[in-house]
């Protein structure tokens, strides 16, 4: 009666509660797991302001599903509506604003283009493949296109129906694949403009294709609803299984080298999901989920030095991303950027032209579906330093391939050469342009000597005598000593002594002790001023007169030459 009342909410008196109610059932107690960890959960989108978009761009309308856009360091690419034929437009990147109408065209197509990459190793390369059966390279110069561009490097001709897929091999040089509506899948050495090897392992439209970190494997998706890994180089399926099991196409990903993939697709009832993979079994999935119900299809993004994986789909206004893990369920949800305005394509700039002032990690180029817009939306992790952040940029690819396309055609693989996000130097080491590098030998430079040392230089040094003829010498010390001879000497005597006048002295330069009496009046001024112009125009008229003189020497001499 007098103890301490029990509180209401006190945990025992809840158990004794629910032990009352039900008696029969046992208690379970439920643990709430706290908020997972990461410096990327508060990453944003950040849209860039109206002069640094590109505004005035027909983009095309094709349903095909493709990205139509491609970035680079240098330039951007746009797929544009054209009356016939296929054509695209190369900006230079710093080119904001508003565009001409009538900007500088890629046209050397016959057919509506599918697909354009730039080329991972030489920013003035690009690659396009059209519905007109074939694949084309261009070279871009450094000021852009100054007229239309119908003149190409090379031209792929192997495939019998439309091209709708070109990937750069990520470490090999000249490397290109293809994937066309002939159910096949070709790789070309464009250095010599021929076919390595034909994949004609899929019966059916092939929906995407992805190389891992190194290029050793292939991973594709295919109208027939299911996954392969393939070797590229033998044409051999690795492994194989059914995907998703939607009727809209799918889309596939390499999850950098740990083995995984990551695909989206659609389920029975049409809503989209996601599922992560292991390239070794793909009977089942190791995780999946529902993203949504809507009907666009989904595009995955991979940044292998986040590991972070950004989904957008095709029509939608948000990009969703997750972050990748060791441990299951391998994936995890971030965050979303959410926008009015439905994409039409999302080209993505690559690691090496960020800002990393700014702490972006991710720089995606979106086309406004319903306007003639190309908006950049950088994804920034919030940082209130603006140096360096080592956590956020490790090492990222550079722009050098790390095999030459005979030694991967050989079998020979390799990782990616690394650069550094703060130098922006390669950390691999170049051996033969070590080798063939010329070492300069550099010449020591002579001490500095005091100034004591040089006085004892100087007196310790021989006299030597002078044995010329005293008139000689005198001569020399005329030149040598107050020269109170020579011109210089007596305009200076002139200017800085008196001036003469009928009658009195008046100092030109008088010394002004106080303010007063002193100071020159203004027709001493005005008068020596008067004299100084007279002397000019004296020296002026001997400078003339000596030099027709010289003139007329000048003729003889060559009279008398000819002579």
């Amino acid at each position: 009666m007098f103890g301490e009342p029990e509180k209401e909410n006190s945990p025992q008196k809840q158990l004794s509660t629910i032990d009352n109610r039900s008696c029969t059932k046992p208690v379970t107690r439920i643990w709430f797991k706290g908020v997972r960890s990461s410096k990327f959960r508060h990453v944003y989108g950040e849209p860039a302001k109206r002069d640094k978009c590109y505004e005035n761009i027909q983009i095309t309308k094709n349903a095909h599903d493709s990205q139509f856009c491609a970035v680079n360091p240098k330039f951007l690419a746009v797929v544009t509506e054209v009356a016939g034929g296929g054509a695209y437009i190369v900006v230079p990147i710093n080119c904001t604003g508003r565009l001409d109408f009538n900007a500088s065209r890629v046209t050397g197509h016959s057919g509506p283009i599918l697909d354009i990459k730039w080329n991972p190793f030489n920013d003035n390369v690009i690659a396009s493949c059209s519905d007109d059966c074939t694949i084309k390279l261009w070279h871009i110069p450094d000021d852009g296109l100054a007229m239309h561009l119908n003149d190409w490097l090379v031209e792929l001709q192997g495939h019998k129906r439309r091209v709708a897929y070109i990937e750069w091999h990520p470490v090999a040089e000249n490397i290109l694949f293809s994937a066309g509506f002939d159910h096949l899948i070709i790789l070309w050495d464009i250095e010599r403009g021929e076919a390595i090897n034909v994949i004609d392992c899929h019966p059916d439209a092939i929906h995407s294709m992805s190389l891992n970190r190194d290029g050793s494997l292939l991973a594709t998706t295919c109208k027939d609803k299911r996954l392969r890994v393939i070797e590229p180089r033998s044409g051999i399926v690795k492994s194989e299984g059914i995907c998703h099991e939607g009727s809209k196409a799918s889309k596939v990903v390499y999850l950098g080298s740990t083995g995984r993939l990551l695909t989206t697709g659609f389920s029975r009832h049409s809503d989209r999901r996601y599922a992560v993979w292991d390239e070794n079994n793909l009977s089942s999935p190791l995780f999946g989920d529902t993203i949504d119900s809507s009907s666009g299809i989904v595009f995955p993004f991979y940044d292998p030095d986040t590991n972070i994986v950004f989904l957008a789909g095709k029509g939608d206004g948000n990009i969703r991303f997750y972050e990748i893990c060791d441990e299951s369920p391998y994936i995890h949800y971030l965050s979303q950027v959410i926008s009015g305005n439905p994409q039409r394509g999302l080209g993505f700039m690559p690691k090496r032209g960020l800002n990393t002032l700014q702490c972006e990690i991710y720089r995606f180029y979106k086309l406004h579906a319903t306007k003639g817009l190309c908006e950049p939306i950088s994804m920034v992790v919030p940082r209130k330093s603006d140096q360096f952040h080592e956590d956020l940029y490790p090492d990222t690819a550079a722009a050098k391939p790390s095999l030459s396309a005979q030694e991967w055609i050989k079998g020979a693989n390799a990782p990616p050469v690394l650069m550094s996000m703060r130098t922006g130097q390669s950390l691999a080491l170049d051996i033969q342009a070590i080798k063939q590098r010329k070492f300069v030998t550099k010449t020591k430079e002579a001490p500095v000597i005091d100034n004591n040392k040089r006085k004892f230089q100087f007196l310790s040094t021989e006299t030597v005598p002078d044995y010329r003829p005293k008139d000689v010498q005198d001569e020399k010390s005329k030149k040598t000593t107050t020269n109170q001879t020579t011109k210089f000497q007596q305009l200076q005597q002139r200017w800085s002594s008196t001036i003469e006048e009928p009658g009195k002295d008046i100092p030109l330069f008088k010394e002004i002790n106080s303010i007063g009496d002193n100071i020159l009046t203004e027709h001493d001024l005005r008068l020596a001023y008067q004299i100084q112009s007279d002397e000019v125009k004296k020296l002026k008229k001997q400078l003339s007169n000596s030099e027709h003189r010289v003139r007329e020497l000048e003729e003889q001499i060559r009279k008398l030459t000819k002579l």
